[in-house]
C-alpha cells in the first residue's frame, strides 16, 4: 500500500471527522445539547449509529471533540484581537481579547452554553482535545497577565491577608500552571476572571434580561473596574464611523 494512499485515506476521515462535528454543532444549534446524541448525529449524518462508532468510541469522545472545536474558535477570536495591539499595550491587549470573547460568546449563545454552562460530561483527560484546548483558552489572558506582572507589578493583597484555604488552593494552582505568578497575583487574576465571566454567563444564559437589553455598557462597566485591580488605564472601545 502507498504512502500516497494512506494520505488519501486520512485526509477522508479527517474530513468526515469534521462533518460530523459540523452536524453535532447544526443540532446544539437548533434543538438544544439534548439533541447532541450519537444516533441523531448519524441520521444527519446519514449513517446508522454503529457507524459513527467507526469515527468516535461513544458519546463523550464526541462532547470532547465538539467542545475543543468551540475552545480553539473562541482562542482564535480573543487571540487574533489581543495580537492586533502592539506588544507591551496590555491595557489595549486585555481589553480587546475581553471584548472578543464577549462578541463570539453572544454570537454563539448556544456554543458557550454548551462549553462553559453546561455540566461536563465528557472524559477529563489531561490529553484530551478538550483539555488541551481549554488550557490554550485559558493562557490568552494568564499569558498576558504575567507578562504585565514581569513589565510593571499590580497591586496585590499582602499573602497573610488571603484565607489560609483560599491560599492553599491558589498555591496548588500556580505551582501547576501559573506561569510564575505569585499566590497572590494569582489571587487578583482570579477575582478578575471570575467578575467577567460570571458576567458573561449571566448574559448569555439571560438571566439579567429582566433588567437590561442592552448588556454591553454594563460589560465595559466591568472592564472599567477590573482594569485598575490589574494596574491599567480603562480604554473605551472605537466607536464605529
Amino acid at each position: 500500500m502507498t504512502a500516497q494512499g494512506v494520505s488519501r485515506r486520512e485526509r477522508v476521515r479527517q474530513a468526515t471527522l469534521a462533518e460530523i462535528r459540523a452536524a453535532a454543532r447544526r443540532l446544539l444549534i437548533e434543538q438544544g445539547s439534548q439533541a447532541v446524541t450519537i444516533n441523531a448525529v448519524a441520521r444527519e449524518m446519514g449513517m446508522s449509529g454503529p457507524a459513527l462508532y467507526h469515527y468516535f468510541a461513544g458519546h463523550d469522545e464526541l462532547v470532547g471533540a465538539v467542545t475543543a472545536d468551540f475552545f480553539r474558535e473562541l482562542t482564535e477570536a480573543m487571540e487574533t484581537a489581543r495580537d492586533a495591539c502592539p506588544p507591551g499595550e496590555h491595557a489595549r491587549r486585555l481589553l480587546a481579547a475581553c471584548r472578543a470573547m464577549r462578541r463570539w460568546a453572544v454570537t454563539h449563545r448556544a456554543e458557550f452554553g454548551w462549553v462553559f454552562a453546561s455540566p461536563i460530561t465528557a472524559e477529563r483527560r489531561p490529553d484530551s482535545p478538550r483539555e488541551l484546548a481549554g488550557r490554550d483558552f485559558e493562557q490568552v489572558f494568564l499569558e498576558e497577565v504575567a507578562e504585565l506582572w514581569r513589565s510593571r507589578r499590580f497591586p496585590v493583597p499582602a499573602p497573610e491577608e488571603l484565607d489560609p484555604s483560599v491560599g492553599e488552593q491558589l498555591r496548588a494552582y500556580a505551582s501547576a500552571g501559573g506561569m510564575g505568578l505569585p499566590v497572590e497575583a494569582v489571587h487578583v487574576f482570579m477575582s478578575c476572571w471570575i467578575r467577567l465571566y460570571g458576567l458573561l454567563c449571566m448574559e448569555v444564559l439571560n438571566q439579567l434580561d429582566f433588567v437590561y437589553s442592552d448588556m454591553e455598557p454594563v460589560f465595559e462597566e466591568c472592564l472599567r473596574e477590573i482594569a485598575p485591580k490589574l494596574g491599567l488605564d480603562y480604554e473605551a472601545p472605537a466607536t464605529a464611523g
